[in-house]
């Protein structure tokens, strides 16, 4: 049996409770598909920082670069630790670091319920757990430039924040987009910009068009970054792809996210093909919610069916995606999809569809 090595770091606030919850149901499907993982358990989260003052010490990110298959995380962030360093410096960090320059975001309605938008679906939403969205669409937001490099310099008594946008930065991701497109079907790829308004932004458009004519079967089009946002509020079921920068690409997987049931549900990858991905939910560590025992562990179980696809799985991912959809059908969910169920409780009606 296929054994994957997997290094976990449950984090902070509901990150060990949803993780504990998702890797029982992970094991079960990976069995069922011939596979197994060996989970690492490492410590770094805000617990470990303010015992020790480390966050990520070089030879645990040397472990993490060399030795594992793929990192998985609860979440990251305590209202304990200034500024949240140790968050900082391990996420950011890796993804600097490793070079993750592809943070990929899906969107997809697993149930008509969950969406506040009055019309979406309508006679082509879920009727039952088995149908094709309406709402299925994937972000590809550049992960390793734009504002988040944190370059400043000072200009007389103000300090300017500089956006880093260079060629092979936005090249690549607008790259990876068509090509995903390409290998699953998919017809339309969005760029989203603010060229308009901000000169730095026609290097996305000049290399938008160039990456585009190698793919003439993919219609290729362009929204203005508001421009956009608006859209995918009147007219999310006619995305498929968006590729975009750093910023909007945080703002836009949020929106994502809200329209298709919250951060509860929504599920990330951090990529370079070929090397160890980091793979988290994105709903944070909330820490008003820890201890709590209700938070919901479908975002976890979900980016754990994005990491088994990255290892080479991808029917043991639409198994897991398949078993969360029916769950939540049947009734199955926490407070924050209107349900009453516990963190166990969602997590295990999950295993029972599998």
């Amino acid at each position: 049996m296929k054994q994957h090595r997997i290094a976990v770091i449950g984090g902070d606030g509901i990150g060990p409770e949803v993780v504990d919850a998702a890797l029982p149901v992970l094991d079960r499907a990976a069995a069922r598909h011939g596979f197994g993982c060996a989970w690492e358990q490492l410590p770094y989260g805000a617990d470990h920082y303010l015992k020790t003052g480390e966050t990520l010490p070089d030879a645990g990110f040397r472990h993490l670069r060399d030795d594992v298959d793929a990192i998985f995380v609860g979440a990251l962030g305590d209202p304990r630790v200034p500024e949240n360093e140790h968050a900082r410096d391990i996420l950011l960090g890796l993804r600097f670091r490793l070079d993750l320059y592809i943070n990929f975001r899906p969107v997809t309605l697993l149930h008509p319920s969950l969406t506040p938008l009055r019309s979406a679906g309508g006679t082509q939403g879920l009727s039952t757990a088995d149908e094709t969205p309406a709402i299925d669409f994937v972000i590809f937001r550049e992960n390793t430039e734009g504002l988040y490099l944190g370059r400043t310099r000072t200009e007389g008594d103000a300090e300017v924040a500089e956006e880093v946008n260079t060629h092979r930065g936005v090249h690549r991701i607008i790259r990876a987009a068509f090509e995903w497109a390409d290998a699953h079907g998919r017809t339309l790829v969005t760029m989203a910009d603010k060229s308009n308004a901000i000169p730095a932004h026609r290097l996305w458009q000049r290399e938008f068009h160039d990456v585009a004519s190698a793919f003439p079967n993919i219609q290729a089009e362009h929204r203005y970054i508001d421009a956009l946002a608006m859209e995918l509020v009147r007219r999310p079921e006619r995305f498929q792809v968006i590729v975009t920068n750093n910023l909007f690409g945080d703002i836009l997987s949020d929106l994502g996210a809200a329209l298709v049931g919250g951060l509860g549900i929504a599920a990330s990858a951090n990529l370079h093909p070929g090397r160890t991905g980091l793979f988290e939910p994105v709903h944070g560590s909330a820490p008003r919610h820890a201890g709590r025992r209700d938070a919901n562990p479908v975002a976890t179980v979900l980016t754990g069916a994005l990491m088994f696809e990255q290892l080479g799985h991808a029917e043991a991912a639409r198994d897991l995606e398949r078993a969360v959809r029916h769950a939540i059908a049947a009734g199955i969910r926490t407070p924050d999809l209107g349900g009453r169920a516990t963190t166990t409780e969602a997590a295990a009606a999950i295993s029972a569809q599998l």
